[in-house]
């Protein structure tokens, strides 16, 4: 007998969201394979209140699993190009979550192409990720370890 599938949902970011998605950030091994300084948590929040929620240009978006919090999903404008990002606690790893969370922010929420990302090469996981909706690599990683990929096109479909 299977599991029924889990109940994977976008809504927007409320302030109650902060603590969660601060915690994520701190998880060693999400540091570890992100490479991503986490923040303390004074300048976490200030990040999140002054420079996400207030920016019309961000898009962001929480992931949530059966009602509770598991991360969120984010595009912004930098340089020139729309990059999405995305931080999923380590509980809702290998679970199809990201995917599924990826696969409805690209197909609901975000229409821009093309759409850019830059994971951390080491973070296959990331990676694949990143791939299985379509996202092509673009280049060798820089001198940082960090890859960029593009989506020019929609999404792929996913189950």
């Amino acid at each position: 007998m299977t599991a029924e599938p889990e109940d994977v949902r976008l809504r927007g970011v409320t302030e109650d969201d902060l603590e969660i998605f601060l915690a994520f950030e701190h998880d060693p091994e999400a540091v570890r394979r992100s490479r991503f300084t986490p923040r303390p948590r004074d300048a976490f929040l200030t990040h999140w209140r002054t420079r996400i929620f207030p920016d019309p240009d961000c898009l962001v978006r929480t992931v949530t699993v059966d009602g509770e919090v598991a991360g969120n999903v984010v595009s912004w404008t930098q340089g020139g190009r729309r990059f999405v990002g995305y931080w999923l606690g380590r509980p809702y790893w290998r679970r199809g979550v990201g995917s599924r969370a990826l696969g409805r922010f690209l197909t609901e929420e975000e229409p821009v192409r093309p759409l850019y990302a830059d994971p951390f090469a080491g973070n296959t996981a990331s990676v694949a990720l990143l791939e299985k909706h379509g996202f092509t690599r673009v280049g060798e990683p820089d001198e940082e370890g960090f890859v960029l990929l593009v989506l020019d096109g929609p999404a792929a479909k996913t189950p």
